[in-house]
């Protein structure tokens, strides 16, 4: 599918399309199974967990519901472990702090909109040494994402009409929410995508394989 016109501004979602979160995560859980006496678990069953929060993780690693009565208590203890290891193996996913790096040295705005605790977030870019224009997480709105909101006004902040920002994440609510905003919805299927989860079924413009991929066609679409 053609895209057109070219984006005036991008924003990304940012676990599992911005940024290889996963390691750290997968950690935070397997740290918090170990606090419960339990061996590590598998990387790749965490991995696909984590787009789905840290409740989902909670579930994964200790195999307790959200209405077990020491649910909010882990799901605490899961997260003040992954505050204290948020970008130990984290890193941007391959070719993207080139696509960053030409916004940045091109004046194009780019943002990030995530359902990641604000807290997380800006300890994990401030590590890496990533300088969004416009940040927006779960904790900043009334609404999150699939919520169209955040998107919105990610986009008035940056000044750029949402029919000219073009939204990439690995979620279906990352593509339900583009849509519902008028923005161009970009799926990424090297992301955290649960067994069964197919890219092509949420309806996005374009669906893109890899990172370098997805490095590839932003900056070809930008010059």
């Amino acid at each position: 599918m053609s895209l057109t016109p070219a984006p005036v501004a991008l924003l990304f979602d940012l676990d599992g399309t911005l940024v290889d979160t996963a390691p750290d995560l997968a950690g935070a859980a397997n740290a918090l199974r170990a606090r419960h006496d339990l061996p590590p678990l598998p990387y790749e069953p965490l991995r696909r967990e984590v787009s789905e929060g840290a409740g989902a993780l909670v579930t994964l690693a200790l195999r307790r519901e959200a209405t077990h009565p020491d649910f909010d208590a882990a799901r605490e203890q899961l997260l003040s472990l992954y505050g204290e290891a948020v970008a130990v193996s984290s890193a941007l996913f391959e070719g993207l702090r080139e696509v960053l790096d030409h916004y940045r040295d091109a004046r194009r705005p780019w943002g990030i909109v995530t359902n990641k605790p604000r807290r997380f977030a800006v300890a994990l870019l401030e590590a890496l040494q990533i300088e969004a224009d416009v940040l927006l997480c779960a904790d900043d709105m009334a609404v999150k994402k699939p919520d169209p909101a955040p998107l919105l006004e990610a986009a008035r902040q940056l000044s750029v009409a949402p029919g000219r920002c073009w939204y990439i994440g690995d979620h279906r609510r990352d593509v339900e929410a583009a849509r519902a905003a008028g923005m161009t919805a970009i799926a990424v299927r090297y992301g955290y995508l649960r067994e069964g989860d197919d890219p092509g079924r949420w309806g996005a413009d374009r669906v893109v394989e890899t990172p370098t991929a997805l490095a590839a066609l932003l900056l070809q679409k930008n010059g």
